[in-house]
């Protein structure tokens, strides 16, 4: 591998990584511990990830139980889940706090699956504009014979189909995973 593919491979890598995590936040009828990722709490004047306050555990498909460590953080860690947008109503027992996570109708989950399409066309033009970047790079370079310069967009091009494809099979799993009933 050449110094621009390289940096191509590892630039398209990160944008896997990000429509990954996006995908990860996208709310299905299934309980999925990444969808709190983004959720701060007020921690002692500082804003703390749940993750770094409590144990997320998934007791069956559709819960969600978050146990923090330090029990005084329990209402803080509540009143933050239900200033979010998730969209769920937490039941604290004292001990815990449980997250139902009731399935979608059938047209909330054609809109987490349009969702899905828009992050995934996203992804897409990100690994394009790699690309675009990376070939403008390779034309600048001056020192590289015409031939080369040719043989580096090819190989850029053919990294760019092998993460939309990655892209396109991501989207067609996470679609599936939506519409599942």
């Amino acid at each position: 591998m050449s110094e621009y593919t390289d940096r191509a491979d590892k630039s398209m890598k990160k944008c896997i990584e990000a429509l990954k995590a996006n995908f990860a936040r996208v709310r299905t009828g299934r309980a999925n511990p990444h969808i709190l990722d983004s959720i701060k709490v007020d921690y002692y004047g500082q804003p703390t990830p749940i993750t770094q306050l409590a144990g997320v555990k998934v007791p069956e498909a559709s819960m969600l139980v978050v146990e923090p460590w330090d029990k005084s953080a329990l209402r803080a860690i509540e009143k933050a889940i239900e200033g979010s947008d998730l969209g769920i109503t937490p039941s604290n027992d004292g001990v815990c706090i449980r997250l139902p996570f009731p399935k979608p109708t059938e047209e909330r989950r054609r809109e987490l699956a349009k969702e899905c399409n828009q992050m995934a066309e996203e992804g897409r033009v990100a690994i394009r504009n790699v690309r675009r970047d990376c070939n403008g790079k390779v034309e600048r370079n001056e020192e590289l014979p015409e031939d080369e310069q040719t043989r580096e967009k090819k190989a850029i091009q053919k990294l760019t189909d092998s993460y939309i494809a990655q892209i396109d099979e991501l989207l067609k799993a996470k679609t599936a995973e939506v519409m599942e009933i």
